[in-house]
């Protein structure tokens, strides 16, 4: 059994995330359903949670200051938000549990079994950590990511990322020094969360990063050789983006 409280300072949100829990959730044991920050920091200290379901937006004190005064955490944390485009990109970089509002009770139940198949304390940690530095930083220079491995996680510069393939269901990442990881999503998510990151979809099997392009070869594509040593092909409908991005410097 999974002991849980709420966070979150709307009533009928809150009504309504906790009559989920009781029927639909029957791992889930609710210890408290609170309303403001300093409400939810006392619960905590109280119940020992494992999971919090914590509200991103409150008047006075956000989640993250909740997180941020919470000292070691030790409980896994499901955002419930309204859409944030920065908020949910934040989250995605730090491989976070979330649920967008209004709440899908299949999209709790997800979130819930995907906590009871993956609890560690150091994974719990680490994603925290890299979620509050995420939070902290401007939106365009998010500079680290936590990547799902098959047996875990990782953390890593995204500078660092030298380009992406697509590998059915999973994405194969290439760094800088030839290390490669196979990352458990597909390409598309990726290609939608960096591309504010300096990253580019160049062809239906790649995602670069535009930091790490070493030289240009004209063709129908064309290619490019990047940083690494490998040599990426260009589809030709994307070759007139490639080169707009290059003339106004990227």
């Amino acid at each position: 059994m999974l002991k849980a409280i709420i966070v979150e300072d709307e009533t009928i949100s809150r009504d309504i995330l906790s009559g989920y829990l009781l029927k639909y959730c029957p791992d889930v044991q609710l210890c408290a359903a609170t309303a403001s920050v300093s409400e939810g920091l006392l619960a905590i200290q109280q119940h020992q949670p494992d999971i919090v379901f914590l509200d991103v937006e409150m008047p006075k004190a956000n989640g993250f200051d909740l997180l941020e005064q919470a000292g070691s955490i030790t409980f896994d944390t499901i955002f419930v938000t309204a859409f944030s485009h920065y908020a949910i990109k934040a989250l995605n970089y730090s491989a976070a549990y979330y649920i967008l509002k209004p709440v899908s009770i299949d999209e709790l139940i997800t979130a819930i079994d995907k906590i009871k198949q993956n609890r560690s304390k150091q994974q719990v940690a680490t994603h925290t950590r890299v979620l509050l530095e995420n939070i902290k930083t401007p939106q365009a220079s998010l500079h680290k990511m936590v990547l799902p491995l098959q047996d875990g996680f990782e953390v890593v510069q995204i500078k660092d990322i030298v380009h992406c393939k697509a590998n059915d269901n999973f994405t194969d990442f290439h760094f800088s020094g030839k290390s490669k990881k196979m990352i458990c999503r597909p390409l598309r998510f990726y290609e939608e969360l960096l591309a504010d990151s300096g990253f580019m979809r160049v062809h239906k099997s790649h995602l670069i990063n535009l930091d790490h392009i070493v030289k240009y070869t004209r063709g129908k594509g064309g290619q490019l050789t990047m940083s690494d040593g490998s040599v990426i092909d260009v589809s030709p409908n994307k070759k007139d983006e490639l080169m707009d991005k290059f003339e106004k410097g990227r």
